[in-house]
């Protein structure tokens, strides 16, 4: 019998299937706390990790952007002897540990478009290296200038289920613009861009949460929630706006709007100052879901 994601400990999470973490987050009716830190970006706390920060601080899933499947690294962290970067901070912090990978499409910018590494784009042998180093999630999305379009997902996620087929959780959908033109504001995410990404593999779907992007509502983000559950997906709201810096009390009223549209997991972003949210609102954005009692659980459990 599958966990929800509140009762598994620490030790539990690095043997998670795909299926029992898709499972555990449903069970868990709408809380559970993922945080996102920058892999390259210099520790809050020197000689501690972002990402072991984030998870002292209430956080289920780690979420790291910016890594690099040639070149694993997160700054501040040292791995474990003959264990993968991965693999060693799933041994470290005891959390579901995902990745960002960038789906670039060929589209009209809003200014000029960094150009990434390779080994950070969305592509079937990418998201192989990922899952052979220990990488349970990945994040289909895109950073700001990146010009990722909701095409070149689908066109990704077709690709990466055709590999990998179900040993892994995929998740689908933008933050924000990514610089583009075309898929900005609310028109970032549609019906059709939902079924599409259900088709094509996603099993959680990416949707920003209410407040955070111009005109995505909570009315909005609803109607979105809905279609995606009647249709057998699970959503992850996000915070990818710098708005991971604002205070607790904005932080607070998303947290609560994304319960109220049907967020089955709740994302807050990587640079509240630069690398990972206001460690303070990791906190309260988890109390704000689900209480003080399971976010002290979480932070405490061995």
């Amino acid at each position: 019998m599958v966990k929800r994601i509140l009762d598994i400990r620490p030790h539990e999470f690095k043997d998670l299937t795909a299926s029992d973490i898709v499972k555990s987050i449903k069970a868990s009716e709408g809380r559970v706390m993922v945080s996102e830190v920058i892999c390259p970006a210099m520790p809050m706390l020197y000689d501690v990790s972002n990402a072991e920060l984030a998870a002292s601080l209430g956080a289920d899933i780690i979420l790291l952007n910016v890594y690099d499947v040639n070149k694993p690294h997160i700054l501040g962290f040292n791995p474990i002897e003959n264990l993968s970067v991965v693999n060693s901070l799933k041994e470290r912090i005891g959390r579901i540990i995902g990745i960002n990978l960038e789906p670039i499409g060929n589209v009209k910018l809003m200014e000029t478009q960094d150009i990434i590494d390779n080994g950070r784009t969305a592509t079937k042998e990418n998201a192989l290296k990922a899952y052979e180093q220990g990488v349970q999630m990945i994040v289909l999305t895109g950073n700001p200038k990146t010009g990722v379009s909701n095409e070149a997902i689908t066109n990704s996620l077709k690709e990466i289920r055709s590999v990998l087929g179900d040993k892994i959780v995929l998740v689908a959908g933008k933050m924000h613009s990514s610089g583009t033109y075309s898929e900005s504001s609310a028109d970032i995410i549609d019906e059709e861009t939902i079924k599409s990404f259900l088709s094509a593999g996603a099993n959680i779907i990416l949707i920003p949460a209410p407040g955070t992007v111009p005109g995505i509502t909570l009315e909005f983000v609803k109607q979105m929630t809905d279609l995606v559950h009647k249709n057998g997906g699970l959503v992850f709201t996000t915070i990818g706006t710098s708005q991971e810096g604002a205070d607790k009390e904005t932080i607070k009223q998303i947290a609560l709007m994304a319960k109220m549209a049907g967020a089955d997991l709740h994302h807050i972003g990587d640079t509240g100052y630069f690398g990972m949210a206001v460690p303070e609102n990791i906190f309260t954005y988890s109390v704000t879901i689900r209480g003080i009692r399971h976010t002290y659980r979480r932070m405490a459990m061995k």
